[in-house]
This record gives C-alpha cells, sequence and structure tokens, in this order.
C-alpha cells in the first residue's frame, strides 16, 4: 500500500509544486492516509475541525490528532465549530453544515499558508456508497461516476487549490488491516454504527446483503464506477456538441432557449435534455414531465416548470429557461405604467398574458400567423423593450404601408370599443427614443406590427408574440 500511495503522492508533484494540508479526523481512514502520507518523507500539515456534535468524544478525536501531530512534528490547524447551530440558521442539514464549515475552513487556510492541495481520506467504500446515494437521487452518468480522485477544493473561492484523494482505490479492510499492522492509534465515531442518515443505512444495511451476493462487490463497483467515468467523457463530448446546436444562449440574462424540433431530431434527445437541464437543477420529475408533454399530443404552448432559481417556459417551438427572479416573470396589474421584456418567457400585463420567443428564421417559414400571433426581425426589434398601454399621438407605419396611421385610426378601423382600447398592449422599442414615452410605436400585441420591423430576406432570428388564451 505504501508504495501506490507514495508514487500517487510523486505524480501529485508534478502537477503542483507542494503545499500540502491533510485533513485529519482522527477516525481509522484519516490516521492510515496520514502515517501513509509521513512515510512519503513530504512536508505537509494537519486540519482538525472539530464539530462538537458528540460532546467529550468530539474533544478527544482533537486530541488524539493533536498529540500525534505534536509527537511527529507536524504543524497542526484546529478549528471548533457550532455546527448545529450553522445547520439551524442556515435550514440545512447537519451533514451539508458539516461540509460547507470544513471547506470554507479549508480554503481559509490555503489562503492564508499558500497550501495548494487539501488531501482528504475517501475510500473504495466510500466510493461505493455515494455511487448508490447518486443513483437513488437519479444521477445520470456523470453522477455514476462518483467521487473523482483529483478536483477542485468545493468551496467557491479557492481557485486553484485540488482536492486529492490517494485512499480512492483502497477498501476499508485493507485500511483496517494496514492500521491494525502498523499499530496506528485511531478513534471510533459511534454515530457511523446508527443508520440516521442515508449513507450510513447504505453502509450498515445495504452493503452486508451485497457482501453476501458478492464478497468482493466494492471492487466490483469502483471498476464499474472507472467505466461510468470513461463513457461518461465520450457521452459529455457528444452532448456538448449537439447542446450546441438545439441552443442558444443570452450571456447578459442568463437565459437560453431550446429549439424543439431540433432537439428531437436526435434519437437520445431525452438524455440530450437532461444533460442541458441539469445545470439549472430541474429535478427529475419536472424532467419526466416535460418528456411526457413533449411526445404527447396535447398543447405545448404556454406550460411553466419551476426549480428552485430557474423557471423553464414552453412555446410551440422552443423551451426557455432563465432566472426565476428575472423581471419577465413579474405579474403585473392593470394599474402598472408599462412592462419591460428583457429576454424570452411568459408575461401577464393588462389582463393579457403573452408568449416572447426568439426562433431561427429560414425562407421556407411560413410568415402567416394565426389570430393573436404577430412576428418581428428579432435583429430590428431587440431586448430590452416595453409593453404598455395606449396613448393619445400613438403612431406606426402599419405593415406593408408607407404612410403613417395614429394607432386611435388603426383601432377604428378594428371597430374597437373602449374597453378594446384600454386593454390593448403597446409595443415600444426602447432603443428609439425616451424609453416608453416616444410615440412612434412598434406595433399593437396580437393585431399589427410597424413596417420597419417586418421579417425581410436578410431576416435571421425572428421575435414571435403570441397571446395566450385559456385552453
Amino acid at each position: 500500500m505504501q508504495k501506490a500511495f507514495s508514487r500517487k503522492v510523486n505524480e501529485l508533484k508534478e502537477i503542483t509544486d507542494g503545499g500540502f494540508l491533510l485533513a485529519v479526523s482522527g477516525g481509522i481512514d484519516s490516521m492510515c492516509m496520514a502515517d501513509l502520507f509521513l512515510k512519503t518523507g513530504e512536508s505537509f500539515a494537519v486540519a482538525h475541525c472539530n464539530f462538537h456534535l458528540r460532546g467529550e468524544e468530539s474533544d478527544e478525536d482533537a486530541a488524539l490528532v493533536r498529540a500525534w501531530t505534536e509527537e511527529h512534528s507536524v504543524r497542526f490547524h484546529l478549528r471548533n465549530f457550532d455546527t448545529a447551530g450553522y445547520a439551524e440558521k442556515q435550514g440545512i442539514s447537519i451533514e451539508m453544515a458539516a461540509r460547507d464549515l470544513r471547506y470554507s475552513w479549508f480554503s481559509d487556510l490555503c489562503e492564508e499558508f499558500g497550501y495548494k492541495v487539501v488531501i482528504v481520506a475517501h475510500n473504495a467504500d466510500d466510493n461505493a456508497e455515494t455511487l448508490m446515494l447518486n443513483l437513488l437521487r437519479g444521477c445520470g452518468l456523470k453522477g455514476a461516476s462518483a467521487i473523482a480522485p483529483l478536483s477542485v477544493l468545493p468551496d467557491g473561492r479557492s481557485g486553484d487549490v485540488k482536492l486529492f484523494r490517494p485512499l480512492l482505490d483502497v477498501t476499508r479492510k485493507q485500511i483496517e488491516g494496514y492500521v491494525f499492522a502498523n499499530g496506528i492509534a485511531y478513534r471510533t465515531d459511534r454515530t457511523n454504527f446508527e443508520s440516521d442518515y442515508k449513507r450510513n443505512r447504505i453502509r450498515n444495511e445495504v452493503f452486508p446483503h451485497f457482501a453476501k451476493i458478492n464478497p468482493s462487490f466494492v471492487r466490483t463497483l469502483n471498476r464499474d464506477i472507472d467505466y461510468f467515468t470513461d463513457a461518461a467523457q465520450i457521452v459529455e463530448s457528444w452532448c456538448e456538441k449537439a447542446a450546441a446546436e438545439v441552443t442558444e444562449h443570452s450571456s447578459e440574462h442568463g437565459s437560453i432557449y431550446i429549439d424543439i424540433k431540433k432537439l428531437m431530431e436526435y434519437k437520445q434527445w431525452k438524455y440530450l435534455l437532461y444533460y442541458i437541464l441539469q445545470p439549472y437543477g430541474f429535478t427529475s420529475l419536472v424532467l419526466s414531465s416535460l418528456e411526457n408533454l413533449l411526445v404527447s399530443e396535447r398543447t405545448i404552448s404556454g406550460k411553466r416548470f419551476e426549480s428552485s432559481a430557474y423557471v423553464l417556459m414552453t412555446g410551440r417551438n422552443g423551451l426557455f429557461v432563465e432566472p426565476i427572479d428575472s423581471v419577465s416573470h413579474k405579474e403585473l396589474t392593470e394599474n402598472d405604467a408599462m412592462v419591460t421584456v428583457r429576454a424570452p418567457g411568459r408575461y401577464s400585463f393588462c389582463g393579457t398574458t403573452f408568449m416572447v420567443e426568439i426562433l431561427p428564421y429560414s425562407k421556407d417559414m411560413s410568415l402567416k400567423q394565426p389570430s393573436g400571433t404577430v412576428i418581428m426581425d428579432a435583429g430590428r426589434m431587440r431586448f430590452p423593450f416595453v409593453c404598455r398601454k395606449w396613448r393619445q399621438g400613438d403612431w406606426l407605419v402599419p405593415f406593408g404601408m408607407k404612410g403613417k396611421k395614429k394607432v386611435s385610426d388603426l383601432f377604428a378601423d378594428l371597430k374597437y370599443d373602449l374597453h378594446s382600447k384600454k386593454v390593448s398592449i403597446i409595443m415600444v422599442d426602447t432603443r428609439t427614443d425616451g424609453l416608453a414615452e416616444v410615440q412612434h410605436v412598434a406595433g399593437v400585441l396580437g393585431v399589427r406590427i410597424d413596417d420597419a420591423y417586418k421579417v425581410t430576406e436578410s431576416t435571421e432570428r425572428i421575435l414571435r408574440l403570441s397571446v395566450i388564451t385559456s385552453e
């Protein structure tokens, strides 16, 4: 074990210039790792987190690690945490709280002392447990890769600090054999034998049954994880190229548009959709509902799905994803002066709900639209624009005409009564002048557009606005 461990450390030194920090809890895994690292002859420091979750036992863990570092003249860092208080304040689990506190402190230590690599004692059994947890949550191939041997410290602040797991291919039984053979002192966490947490339940209740079926199941699962990792890299490359063909991104608003027709031309469109939406936090239940909708004969347009931070809205030909706190999701009342349309999405104003879409344009596309829908050249009518109520003096050059026409005269041609005028929505290009105060309007929602915004042979994308009627 020592020879293989030393080889990994030497390989790590080829990509980093040292500065090793070992996370040591005092348990059998981390004490084994500390002894193995000590025998490499490399300089390192030890960090211990006292989460104060087990009373005196937690303090005794810290005392053991401190004594080991003093015996071997290793720099020791200790941090005490009110883990339960932090978890309650943040509204998260104890496990998640401990993880957040641990990695945040490691990052602080790296910034202060210049450590470049944080080393933790995850082993092959941990890897197998993570695989099972990921599969139960619904993870795709990426989650089936379980734990990476080398990654970036997951705190969002540490830049190029690496997180290294040198025991990931070593089973817990091998660790126990090494520790007993070398007389290494360690502490036993009694909570590891309690099945209150999901991981412990898998370890204590599920894995013993696996062992009866296959005594070497941990190694078998870890070998499969290696295959899953290779397969995931192949699939990732394919999905990255395919996603570029079916999506459009808006860097300004963090929104994306997914072309439904292009998406479903792929035989593997369901996984491709999962790949595209996975970063936005939509649950497997949402994905299942969305897949069923796309293959059904039901009306696709006008549906809304939410994750914790994003909203997905369906159009006739596409799916729109944008931040949930975007202005486009604000439901306005008739007392509001206007709504600013900053991105594709579903909007409500003046008692009318409408969908805004950006679509690619081809010359064989029909320009004839159903009642309540207008299309414009997206290169001319660009975000943001304003939708507001009609005002006296508003005018436009109606599509197909050359002269100006007052909107009030257009209403007269349409035989609008006073109520119809009151609820009509005027579209204003904010780039022309004075935001929504300008009288030259770009169109009347669902009715007519100004000729300057019409689709031409040079049009590459169209802006489509559709009034949504109750189904």
